[in-house]
Parts: structure tokens; C-alpha cells; sequence
């Protein structure tokens, strides 16, 4: 089957025959104007810089029925069906499985360009060593019909999940050592290679059978928050809490190893389809210092503000960027790995929260252990730049013009390294307070790259309602609202609106005037935005989804999926 970008496609493309054109009228350009895209591109290639993609994104955990070999299908089945009952139950997700080929109509309906979606590793390989050929025959249809639609195929490898048998959750002390039905995880010294190894060659796998129509991978997504609840705290499988007490010995060494899988898979894709295009996707924050329920210029809190960003985003990013390990989180690099340079093609930005950092006068049972800084984010500790901003599903504020300061950021850090937007969104019961923040990310996007910073596409986060990890199923961040009892899709207003700006390629100025700008959001039905709920300081991971468990303690046994905004929860989960 033909490429999705043919060669004299990309010449083209590297022409930037729109975007000069919109990057310059944008620069000087009112809200009044209209702001155009350029056509797709390349995600990494020289040519495709100026290009630009409207895609929307998914995961295969969260949305998938029939999926009962993963760990968090073990971790939250209820206990009387022998699962573990540790929180909501994903139990038959929203049906994305049986509906993939249906939903796809969804996704033509947008009139986007390209799809993000995972490939599930536990269905692929249910058993060490045992591939399911029906699985591989169920994606090549899916990525058969996305293909004919004319949508690039984006496909995320490790998106949280793993088979039971990389890390069982049942047996995370592995007592026995590495065996077939558990190869004990990332954090163990006989276990962990073995781990690398096996999500290498589940790469390699995926790029013979797919690569001759799927030129994009996503190796990891969000390794910073994948630590977080899997290694650190214990939120979500396997249910390792190593950040207190086994730092050294178990948690940073599990970091490394992630470094490694990444390595391994990048290059065992390269070596299928030395073309394709990989790279990862990141969970970043807009960071403030803060103190005392307002913004701190005090140096202590700026310096927490650093050390927390270093530990939670940049340590990761920095280490595959320089061939570097920072081990200990101070701040310098202690080991030297150079088997990881170069492994990064384009990075995915995914930016959810505003998020508080403080320097703990006296560190109590919320401060962040190593790194002893105290993270929030709402009141009363943590100042709102708005208070229609909250989202009060998840306990935090989202800006809708934070895109541009991160951008601008990542684009100083890492030069000449592509930029993805791979997701945007918020959770909201109003069609257009979604549609509001789309216009408004894209704003803001457009602002960037009318600036010169290279971003590639804007992935909306989600296509449909679907299970938000320790969230379960109350957060609804969809394009389309999912009924659970009927598996129904319905557009919410956002559909509308982003259908037409991908179909045109345009912010028109009547979209501006509806939706975009800098000021309130529509408000979120049922709430008062005035008076959002109020929390302490402590360890909040924030971004898309929630994970309760309180740094140093052991993790809570269930976040209930009626919760209303669970701000009183830390550290929190995105996604």
C-alpha cells in the first residue's frame, strides 16, 4: 500500500506555501482576523516544518471492551469477579473494540487529517510469547479503514498499561523472581531488562505488521506520570509506592529502565522502517510558586517550583535529549548514556493544569518525599487566574492560553526538535465550554508558531467519553458524550465547531467572536464558579485524570466514580 506522504507530497509541504503566509498575517492580526493552517505534514522530517495537522486522540485501555489481560482490568475488577477492586472498574470501556470500525465514522466526521490511538500490548501478546493473530487482524482493519478515510494513523505503544505478565499486580513483591507469568517490572535488577526487551521487540512486531501504512509512534506516553502512580505511589498498577522509602534502591532505577524502553523500542522501529517517526508524548504543567494562597517571589518557592518540574517533566526529557541520567534529582547529570541521544524525533506536549508549588516551612505527611516541596492545585493554597477556568471534575485550572508559554518554552529548551500538541482538552458536561477551548488552544498555538516555533498538529484529547483511570467514568472529556448503557455516541456542540475549522483550516473570525479570546469560559452547568471547592497543599500530579493516593502513605483503595472534584486527593493522575 502506498505511503500516506508521498515524497512529492512533502517537497511541497517543505515549501510552507501557507504558512509563511498565515504565520505572517497572525503575527499582526487582531482577534478579528482569520487564522489559517497549513496542510499536513511530516511530524519530524525538515520538510514538514511549517506543515500543520488537526487530529484527534484516544487510548486503547480507556475506550476498549474484551480487554481483560491488562493489569488495570485485574486492578479494578471488583473482587468478587476476581479482580483486585483497587478502584472503578474499567469493565467493558465504551465498547471501542467491537465499535472501532463505527467509531471511525466519528473521526471522518471531524474532518481531521489524523487519529492517535493505542494498539493494546496485552491483547497483542495475552501470554509471554504468544501472539493473538486475531488482535493483529482487528488493527489492520482499523488501520485499513483510517488509511482509506484518508487519516494518518498515529499509534501509542505504551499508554499506561501492560499485559499482567510484566508486572503483576497480584505478586508485586515477586518473591520467585522473573518467570513467564511475571517478569516483575521495571524496577527490579533480573526483571527490568527483561521488561526493556519484551517492549522492543512488541515495537518491532508492531512496525512489520503495520509500518507500511503507519509511518508515526508513540513509544511512551507520559512517563513522568506513568512513574507517578505506578512506581511512586502505588495509585494504579503494578502498585509499587518506591518514591518514600526504596528511592534509590527501586524508584529511580525503575526511571532508568523506562529510559531504556524507550531506547529500545525507538530503536527497534528504526531498524523495521529506518522513515518512520517516533517519539513520545509528555505531560507538562504551567508552574507557579506560591505561598500562602498566593503567587511567591520568595527564592525558596521559586527553587521548589525548579526542583518539582525537574523531578516530575524535565529529568526524563533531559536524559533522552543529552544522553544523561540525573540519579539522584539534584539537578546535575551523575551517569552518562549515550545509547539514548538522538532517540527522540518530535515530542508530544500535553498541557492539562496550572499547578502551585511551595517550599515547606516544616515538611509534613503531604510533602513530596525527595525532593520536599508541597504541589496544589486550587484554592485556598493556590491563587485561580480565573475562576471559570476550574474544572471541577478533576480539582484544578485549566488556562486556556497556556499553551503558548509552554511552547515557547519547550521550543527554547530542546532546539530544532519538533513540537506536537498530541493532547488538548478539558472535562465538561457543556459542548461549548469544549468548544471554547479548542478555539482558544488553537489560538494560541497559532500565536507560537506565528513566532517561529515549530509545532506540527493539535490532537484533541478525547474523541469520546471513556474511562479516566482512578476517575473511572465522571470526568467527561469526549467530543462525543458516550452513554454506557447504550454505548450511544452523540456530538456535543464541539464537534460542529471543530469539524469546521479542520475542514477549512481556518479560525474564522465568526468562530473567534463566539469562542475565542481571553476571557470566562462558559460557565460549567451545576456549578458555581466563584467558589470552587477548596483543598490543602499537597503532591498533586494534575493533569487530565485523577489518582488519589497521599505521598508517604499507603494508597486509598478506591476513588469513587461519583466523586464530585476530588481536591482533597493527592498526588493526582492525569488521563
Amino acid at each position: 500500500m502506498k505511503r500516506l506522504l508521498q515524497t512529492a507530497a512533502a517537497v511541497i509541504l517543505a515549501a510552507g506555501l501557507l504558512a509563511p503566509t498565515a504565520a505572517a498575517e497572525e503575527a499582526s492580526s487582531p482577534t478579528q482576523r482569520t487564522a489559517r493552517f497549513a496542510q499536513p505534514g511530516s511530524l519530524s522530517s525538515p520538510f514538514g516544518k511549517g506543515s500543520f495537522r488537526f487530529g484527534v486522540s484516544s487510548s486503547a485501555t480507556q475506550i476498549e471492551d474484551q480487554n481483560t489481560h491488562t493489569d488495570w482490568y485485574k486492578w479494578t475488577q471488583p473482587v468478587a469477579e476476581g479482580g483486585m477492586g483497587k478502584s472503578p472498574a474499567v469493565g467493558e470501556g465504551v465498547d471501542g473494540y467491537t465499535l472501532a470500525i463505527e467509531d471511525i465514522e466519528l473521526i471522518a466526521a471531524l474532518k481531521v487529517d489524523s487519529y492517535r490511538f493505542g494498539i493494546e500490548w496485552a491483547r497483542i501478546e495475552p501470554r509471554r510469547g504468544q501472539i493473538d493473530e486475531q488482535a493483529i487482524a482487528h488493527y489492520n482493519k482499523v488501520i485499513n479503514a483510517l488509511v482509506a478515510r484518508g487519516i494518518r494513523p498515529v499509534v501509542t505503544i505504551h499508554h499506561f498499561a501492560n499485559p499482567v505478565w510484566v508486572d503483576n499486580p497480584e505478586d508485586v513483591a515477586c518473591a520467585n523472581g522473573p518467570s513467564d507469568t511475571n517478569l516483575c517490572g521495571l524496577d527490579h535488577p533480573q526483571g527490568g531488562p527483561l521488561v526493556v526487551k519484551a517492549m522492543a521487540d512488541h515495537s518491532k512486531l508492531l512496525a512489520q505488521r503495520f509500518g507500511d501504512r503507519v509511518r508515526d509512534w508513540v513509544t511512551l506516553n507520559e512517563p513522568g506520570v506513568y512513574m507517578m502512580f505506578s512506581h511512586a505511589f502505588g495509585a494504579g498498577p503494578p502498585g509499587k509506592a518506591n518514591l518514600p522509602t526504596h528511592f534509590d534502591t527501586k524508584f529511580a532505577p525503575a526511571v532508568r529502565t523506562y529510559i531504556d524502553a524507550h531506547a529500545a523500542m525507538y530503536k527497534a522501529i528504526k531498524k523495521v522502517d529506518p522513515g518512520a517517526s517516533v517519539g513520545l508524548t509528555a505531560s507538562v504543567k504551567q508552574y507557579e510558586a506560591v505561598r500562602d494562597g498566593k503567587i511567591s517571589t520568595e527564592p525558596r518557592d521559586i527553587a521548589a517550583r525548579d526542583r518539582f518540574r525537574r523531578f516530575f517533566e524535565l529529568n526524563f526529557l533531559d536524559s533522552l535529549r543529552h544522553g544523561t541520567f540525573d540519579a539522584d534529582y539534584d539537578g546535575t547529570p551523575d551517569e552518562q548514556h549515550p545509547e539514548w541521544k538522538n532517540t527522540l524525533d518530535w515530542l508530544g506536549i500535553q498541557l492539562y493544569d496550572r499547578t502551585g508549588v511551595t517550599d515547606p516551612t516544616t515538611p509534613g505527611p503531604t510533602t513530596l518525599p525527595v525532593i520536599n516541596v508541597d504541589v496544589c492545585g486550587a484554592p485556598p493554597c493556590f491563587p485561580l487566574k480565573d475562576p471559570t477556568y476550574f474544572i471541577p471534575d478533576m480539582g484544578y485550572e485549566s488556562d486556556p492560553q497556556g499553551l503558548y508559554p509552554v511552547l515557547k518554552d519547550f521550543s527554547r529548551r530542546y532546539k530544532g526538535l519538533p513540537l506536537l500538541v498530541s493532547e488538548s482538552g478539558m472535562a465538561t458536561a457543556s459542548g461549548k465550554r469544549r468548544a471554547e477551548f479548542i478555539v482558544r488552544a488553537l489560538e494560541q498555538i497559532q500565536r507560537a508558531r506565528a513566532e517561529g516555533v515549530d509545532v506540527r498538529g493539535y490532537y484533541h484529547w478525547s474523541l469520546m467519553d471513556n474511562f479516566e483511570w482512578l476517575g473511572g467514568y465522571k470526568p467527561r472529556f469526549g467530543l462525543y458524550a458516550v452513554d454506557r448503557t447504550t454505548m450511544k455516541r452523540t456530538p456535543t456542540e464541539a464537534v460542529g465547531v471543530y469539524a469546521q475549522i479542520a475542514g477549512s483550516r481556518n479560525l474564522s473570525p465568526a468562530l473567534r467572536a463566539e469562542y475565542g479570546g481571553s476571557g470566562p469560559l462558559t460557565p460549567e452547568p451545576g456549578h458555581a464558579p466563584a467558589s470552587p471547592p477548596a483543598t490543602t497543599a499537597g503532591p498533586a500530579v494534575t493533569g487530565r485524570r485523577d489518582c488519589p493516593p497521599t505521598a508517604g502513605r499507603t494508597p486509598r483503595p478506591a476513588l469513587p466514580s461519583s466523586a464530585e472534584a476530588p481536591v482533597q486527593r493527592s498526588p493526582r493522575m492525569p488521563r
